[in-house]
């Protein structure tokens, strides 16, 4: 009976049905790139703030000022006695002589209790009222971390959903878990958006982050599921490209929509278009084989072949499926054997590393001052070429080559950029942007590699996990990159050369995965070795049977 690398190869390994499930499915890389790095602009400082002060907004109630007119006599006020954004003066309003006409004269002659400068306990007036999280929520001045925290808040929710989802797909199926994350993600997005405070903002962030990576993951493995094995190098790399396209795109919809709450609604709102995707794509015929439903598998390769206007002949009745029982993942089966022992230990230090020194690049880099939409795009429109570059050299050269590469490039550059002298900025940004191309490189075989890796009976909970480091170096990333400047502006640059150098080694001690059928059980995986993919000619000799 034939396996089902066979029976796909018969209907069609990358067909006109896998043209339009691939096409659905990357659109979620846009919506969780929105989720991703969102934060940007949902929490960016307000550009015009001032102390309120508790006289003028007396004065305003009885003078019937306008929030601009307030505002205005605010900072005038706030000049007379030297204050900034962040301090405030007791000034109190002499109730017997309120001057709607001349209250600056009112304020100047009467009002001073002395030269006390006092933090601002009454809240802060801002010119654009609601316009980010920081003016909604007087997350200005000292309350500046809390931002932070939000967005650390998000990636444990990416942690969580990585290893608590990843584990569901598994178990109840790819499609089932992505429809659910979907809906998952949309609703904590909505409740988001009308937040009346920090706290409901940021738990239900949380849980948007648990089923935004929900989407993500299983939307990636679904993918590299139905294709063949020569088209996973491209279904791989371009799903990753249009995460890119959706940080390409954010700086517009910021650009264009004046309210947090608005850009908010508009990267949450296609969460909800996706749960059509129920009608159109089908679960992962490779995943339900792992669950010893062959039948249904078989249904579902007669409905892809017909699409691709193919066939599957007459004694194609039957799948070939695994011997092992039927049994669902656990943590212990990602170190239990030594291959995938060795594979999760280099899997884990790679995202980790990646996630570090992109986000700590990025950080960095800054292109273009003054203009935050403009160094936004720029930024994200540098990652691009590295997408064509691999799509370009895969085939030649493989993954592991490649993958090492990217690692090797980026550490020497840090390298390099950190001993530049300074009187030469052009060449210094030159060679930064070399290292954000070598890790973005990494970044995005990373996924590729990991999922081609990893057995169907638990590929989604080990991509999941696996992925959980790159959160991790997410919320250890700002952290390591600002600590370290401060001992040595360079500093960091010369650990993200000792963190990218290490990785390309280890890199290179995984097998080439270039033109090899998906590992379908821990037996496979077992079978291959550092120089090449499977050991022997037929993967399914000793771990099947026919049904």
């Amino acid at each position: 009976m034939p396996s089902f690398d066979e029976v796909l190869k018969q209907a069609g390994d990358f067909g006109k049905f896998q043209k339009k499930a691939f096409f659905l499915l990357c659109q979620t890389g846009i919506t969780f790139s929105f989720l991703f790095v969102g934060i940007v602009f949902l929490g960016r400082d307000p550009e015009q703030y001032w102390c309120r002060i508790p006289c003028v907004s007396e004065l305003k109630k009885q003078c019937e000022w306008t929030l601009e007119e307030e505002y205005n006599i605010t900072i005038q006020a706030s000049s007379l006695v030297n204050f900034s954004q962040c301090e405030g003066h007791d000034i109190k309003c002499n109730n017997a002589r309120h001057n709607c006409t001349y209250p600056l004269a009112h304020l100047t002659n009467n009002n001073f209790t002395g030269e006390s400068f006092t933090t601002c306990q009454d809240g802060w007036l801002f010119k654009k009222p609601h316009s980010t999280i920081a003016s909604e929520y007087d997350l200005v001045c000292d309350n500046k971390w809390i931002i932070d925290i939000t967005q650390s808040i998000l990636n444990i929710g990416f942690l969580v959903g990585g290893f608590v989802l990843g584990y569901a797909a598994d178990r109840f199926g790819r499609i089932t878990i992505y429809l659910f994350s979907c809906f998952g993600a949309g609703l904590c997005g909505l409740i988001v958006a009308f937040a009346p405070n920090i706290v409901v903002f940021s738990i239900f962030r949380f849980l948007q982050g648990i089923f935004g990576k929900g989407t993500w993951m299983t939307s990636f493995v679904l993918v590299t599921e139905l294709v063949g094995s020569n088209h996973r190098r491209i279904v791989g790399i371009v799903i990753q490209m249009f995460f890119t396209l959706g940080v390409v795109i954010l700086p517009g919809i910021a650009y264009v929509i004046p309210t947090w709450q608005g850009i908010q609604l508009v990267t949450t709102l296609p969460n909800f278009l996706f749960l059509l995707y129920y009608w159109l794509v089908p679960e992962s015929p490779r995943w339900l084989i792992t669950r010893k439903n062959a039948k249904k598998a078989l249904q579902i390769m007669q409905s892809i072949a017909k699409e691709n206007g193919q066939s599957l002949p007459v004694h194609f009745s039957e799948i070939t499926v695994s011997d092992e029982e039927v049994r669902n993942p656990s943590l212990f089966d990602l170190v239990r054997t030594p291959q995938m022992r060795k594979f999760t230990l280099i899997l884990m230090y790679a995202w980790f590393t990646s996630a570090v020194v992109y986000q700590g690049l990025v950080l960095r880099l800054g292109l273009i001052e003054g203009n935050l939409y403009l160094e936004f795009f720029i930024s994200a429109v540098i990652e691009l070429p590295s997408a064509f570059l691999i799509l370009a050299t895969i085939d030649r050269l493989g993954r592991r080559p490649l993958f090492a590469s990217g690692t090797l490039v980026a550490g020497v550059a840090c390298l390099i950029t950190a001993f530049l002298p300074k009187d030469i900025p052009w060449l210094s940004t030159a060679v930064a942007i070399l290292a954000r191309l070598g890790i973005t490189i990494t970044f995005e075989l990373v996924y590729l590699v990991n999922s081609e890796l990893y057995p169907t009976v638990f590929r989604n909970f080990g991509v999941s996990l696996c992925s959980g480091m790159c959160d991790i170096g997410g919320t250890v990333a700002p952290f390591l990159l600002y600590r370290l400047a401060a001992i040595w502006s360079e500093l960091p640059l010369i650990v993200y050369c000792i963190l990218s150098l290490l990785c390309g080694i280890l890199v290179l001690l995984l097998p080439e995965t270039k033109g090899q059928p998906l590992p379908e059980t821990v037996e496979d995986v077992e079978k291959m070795s550092s120089f090449n993919g499977f050991c022997g000619k037929n993967k399914h000799q000793n771990s099947s049977k026919e049904i």
